[in-house]
């Protein structure tokens, strides 16, 4: 017999565990968080979880607060005797630090990873990680799941003409030749350099764009330079229109303003982090189900790879 299994989500994911318990037909979890006047905070369940599989949602983008929370959650569930603990990370935050580039950096991705085993969970459901090998990092199961089971469905409906499916770094061309093999077009690159971090010096095109319907692919949006950057650079070289497909809007000030004033028709995210700018060319999609459908199958022991699209 299957133990039961409960829903919690930290603060800032309150929304997204919403839409999976609504998805899953349960209640979420009554949990409470208290704010001290010094910054602290103290997370208390305030109903038994004794026994039970505990799913804890929280993405952890910035502040750091929201990871904290989750270090805290899961600390509570252990010392609660919940019988297993899994993190629902839509978001896992720090991933952009997943080696060293240089002398003398932290691999911070590497250390949360420590962070939340040495908290306790069990295991972790996280989506588009920004590098696969993360997974590795964990000594728990990990189920990785791809933001392009609700992207592919939506390209579909869009019923687009003479697509082509680009990246705006080279860095992300292995996720999207996933995306041109699947819909059989060609594959565009931008090769780009930085003067420094989220500031880009130049760019250049490889591949044809013109008379082409383009569909640029990242896995987040932070200032949103380098893809505003492509998307002008491909319609300047005759591209009919220009996409952007990203699975988290990190969308840190001027973004989405860069967004608004450049060459870009449409800017379609996923809803794993809370989008709260202003830009009338932004699609939000749900993951709400992807996630519900994974908690059940996880909870009744069922394969997830039938998910996978691409």
């Amino acid at each position: 017999m299957l133990p039961p299994f409960k829903i919690f989500a930290g603060t800032k994911s309150q929304y997204m565990a919403k839409e999976i318990c609504k998805d899953l037909g349960v209640e979420l979890g009554k949990m409470n968080i208290q704010h001290f006047a010094d910054g602290e905070f103290e997370v208390s369940f305030e109903e038994s979880i004794r026994g039970c599989e505990v799913y804890l949602v929280q993405s952890t983008f910035p502040n750091s607060d929201n990871l904290m929370e989750l270090l805290l959650m899961i600390d509570a569930a252990k010392r609660a005797s919940a019988a297993s603990i899994i993190a629902v990370m839509p978001y896992f935050g720090w991933a952009r630090q997943d080696r060293k580039d240089k002398p003398r950096v932290s691999i911070a991705s590497k250390l949360v990873a420590d962070l939340l085993s040495a908290a306790g969970v069990n295991r972790v459901i996280c989506m588009d990680l920004h590098a696969d090998q993360i997974q590795g990092f964990f000594n728990v199961p990990v189920d990785h799941l791809y933001a392009s089971s609700v992207f592919i469905p939506y390209i579909e409906s869009l019923h687009l003409p003479d697509m082509v499916i680009a990246t705006p770094d080279v860095g992300g061309a292995k996720r999207a030749n996933n995306y041109a093999k699947y819909f059989n077009v060609p594959l565009v690159l931008c090769h780009k350099q930085r003067a420094k971090a989220n500031v880009v010096a130049s760019m250049t095109v490889i591949g044809d764009v013109k008379d082409k319907n383009v569909i640029l692919i990242d896995d987040m949006v932070d200032t949103a330079g380098t893809i505003t950057k492509a998307a002008d650079l491909m319609m300047s070289e005759g591209a009919k229109s220009v996409r952007a497909l990203c699975s988290h809007a990190i969308m840190s000030d001027p973004a989405s303003q860069r967004v608004q004033d450049c060459g870009i028709t449409e800017m379609m995210f996923t809803n794993s982090i809370p989008y709260t700018g202003s830009c009338t060319k932004c699609t939000i999609l749900s993951v709400a189900h992807l996630f519900a459908d994974t908690i059940r199958r996880v909870h009744e022991n069922h394969s997830i790879s039938s998910q996978y699209l691409i």
